[in-house]
């Protein structure tokens, strides 16, 4: 067999021009669709990165005045499409003052229903009853940094005495994951806040002036909800807001744009890649077809060599996989050059994140098996000819 690999080397080299030519073939089928496929890779993955970064793209807001329970919140929460659900109070009592211990300055503020799980907080944080997570435009505006106890109360002028709640701030949230001056909390806390505004007593607090607490049957205005993942997103809005007849508020349209924008253009390039497939099959077919019709005599050679027909099929399919070698080698640096071409001419914000071109690892040995597997087919019909060679008639052929 190493013989028969020397021989098969020797030959291939003395026929240099039909390897280069094999190998244009190859390059010029194999560049253009790895370019395309990159700059696919890299824009839509830029997108659907960006949409994924963004804790806002999987959010589902109930809208309008809707009377939820704790159990519907529970009942959303088990559902498959569900990564994290909430109840919301009144979004009128929403509104707090917020400053830090022992410091007078204060700003008014939004408070957010939050909790473990929440996509907005970072990752693996537990957000506890008694600590908060607040924005990072508060945070500059109150000099508020992470441990730090701040303090909220109500505006509500018409009761004798304000609700003072302290929390801890576990985290500061940058602009992009939480705008505005918000604050992060536990739902208990809003509904504590909204139970103080609907003028019930809270003893814990020290206010025992108003309705019994105990007497009171917590009712909830909607919903704050995320999907676990953004193809599950138009279901679940779907199922919400057919479950409770309530309207909701989410990016569904722009997430449903930018998967079907990715359904089409893989789509697209499957196409594109079946019907320069059937041509390169074709391509390679003939080529090495020609290739062991032209090398007749040497294969006759090698038969009086007494290399037997189960070896002589072996010499052409080497020389084609050594020929797709080479093709893929000069592909690849092709496709490298053309991808750093695309980056300097298309100077954009995808470039500085993870590049306009890209083609990963795990793509390129696909692409590299399936190429080599194309070549190893093609040249094994070619071999199967040079297998029925017989010498005498060949050089029988060769005399006259």
């Amino acid at each position: 067999m190493t013989l028969l690999f020397d021989l098969a080397m020797r030959d291939l080299w003395r026929q240099r021009i039909h390897l280069i030519c094999n190998v244009a073939i190859l390059a010029g089928v194999l560049v253009p669709l790895m370019v395309v496929f990159g700059v696919k890779n890299g824009v839509y993955d830029a997108l659907i990165g960006e949409l994924i970064n963004d804790p806002g793209t999987l959010r589902i807001e109930t809208t309008g005045n809707s009377a939820f329970t704790q159990a519907d919140v529970d009942e959303v929460r088990g559902w498959a499409e569900t990564g994290f659900a909430t109840a919301k109070t009144r979004s009128v009592f929403d509104f707090v003052n917020v400053r830090l211990a022992g410091v007078n300055k204060k700003r008014d503020a939004i408070l957010v229903p939050s909790g473990t799980g929440d996509p907005t907080l970072p990752k693996d944080l537990a957000l506890g009853p008694q600590e908060a997570v607040v924005s990072a435009n508060l945070a500059r505006q109150l000099d508020i940094s992470e441990g730090n106890d701040i303090q909220i109360f109500t505006q509500a002028t018409e009761r004798p005495r304000q609700l003072m709640l302290p929390l801890t701030v576990v985290a500061v949230l940058p602009d992009a994951r939480l705008s505005g001056r918000s604050i992060l909390a536990d739902i208990a806390v809003l509904d504590l806040v909204e139970a103080f505004y609907d003028e019930y007593a809270l003893p814990d607090h020290g206010i025992t002036e108003g309705r019994d607490i105990a007497t009171r049957s917590p009712e909830f205005e909607g919903m704050r909800i995320f999907a676990r993942e953004l193809t599950t997103l138009a279901a679940l809005q779907s199922r919400l807001e057919t479950r409770f007849g309530v309207q909701t508020e989410a990016r569904t349209g722009e997430v449903s744009g930018i998967l079907n924008l990715g359904q089409n253009l893989n789509l697209a390039l499957l196409l594109t890649a079946g019907v320069a497939s059937l041509g390169l099959s074709a391509a390679l077919l003939f080529g090495f077809w020609g290739e062991v019709a032209r090398k007749r005599q040497t294969l006759a050679a090698l038969a009086l060599l007494g290399i037997g027909p189960e070896r002589l099929w072996v010499f052409p399919v080497l020389q084609a996989l050594v020929s797709g070698v080479i093709g893929l080698v000069v592909s690849f640096m092709l496709f490298f050059v053309a991808g750093a071409i695309a980056e300097q001419m298309f100077n954009s914000a995808l470039t500085a994140e993870g590049g306009l071109v890209v083609l990963t690892v795990l793509q390129g040995l696909a692409i590299t098996a399936v190429t080599l597997g194309f070549v190893a087919a093609a040249s094994f019909f070619a071999a199967r000819s040079a297998a029925q060679v017989d010498p005498a008639d060949v050089l029988r052929e060769g005399a006259t």
